[in-house]
């Protein structure tokens, strides 16, 4: 689909650059008169990648990232295999992304999106208060060494305030910082349940059953356990309530 959007885009170009000595279609296109018919196109091309990358940006600029990645490890943990299944944890994942994020981009709609719809503001202040809210939730979300590292990479001062730090330095350093906080959630989820596994193993191998798989035996106490302890009701209320 890119491709194709791109080759469209590509049309008029190529027929401005044509010679004029060879035939033609009956298109009646023309080269842009002012730098405002450029920039007008320009903002079509944009808004199309946007869209276009809308999916990508909805893994690097949301928790999403962080619930998938935790539900991944809880499945390893439980050493259930493909149970939940991999769609229905994606989908889990996405509906409590959607419900954090929803204040955020109430905020985003609310202060510049619905005033630029009406006229009351310019493009440009309407992208900045857009983009305003997404910015602050990862900025608050985003450790200050990971941000100093891309600061630091590209060779930029300390910024003063939250507004002079760009999104090409705060994406990445909230992505990494998402990583990190993901892992580290995964981990304290796997040591119950290897303890479980360690005293499963070590009971078969005293009572010299040590051609029998531990995790065989040891998946079904996990699963009670994880249901005892009411699993999903804990694990997400956690999760929600990591989110600054």
């Amino acid at each position: 689909m890119g491709r194709i959007v791109l080759l469209l885009l590509m049309i008029p170009y190529a027929i401005w650059g044509a010679d004029p000595q060879m035939p033609t279609m009956s298109f009646n296109l023309a080269a842009p008169e002012s730098p405002q018919e450029v920039v007008g196109s320009l903002n079509v091309l944009l808004m199309l990648t946007v869209l276009f990358l809308a999916p990508s940006l909805v893994l690097v600029m949301t928790t999403f990232t962080r619930f998938v990645i935790v539900f991944g490890f809880l499945r390893q943990a439980l050493g259930t295999q493909q149970v939940p299944p991999t769609q229905l944890l994606v989908m889990l994942a996405l509906i409590l992304t959607v419900f954090v994020m929803e204040p955020v981009a109430q905020k985003s709609y609310t202060e510049g999106i619905k005033p630029y719809s009406e006229n009351k503001i310019s493009y440009d202040e309407a992208f900045e208060k857009t983009t305003d809210p997404f910015k602050n939730f990862m900025v608050r979300n985003t450790r200050e060494k990971d941000l100093a590292l891309f600061l630091r990479i590209r060779h930029m001062e300390n910024p003063k305030s939250i507004k002079e730090v760009p999104l090409t330095i705060v994406i990445p350093a909230f992505v990494i910082s998402e990583l990190k906080t993901a892992f580290e959630i995964g981990f304290l989820l796997f040591l119950p349940f290897l303890v479980i596994d360690m005293v499963v193993a070590s009971i078969l191998m005293s009572m010299g059953m040590m051609m029998l798989p531990p995790v065989m035996i040891s998946m079904p106490f996990k699963i009670l356990v994880f249901i005892m302890v009411d699993g999903w009701n804990l694990l997400i209320g956690n999760l929600i309530a990591s989110v600054k």
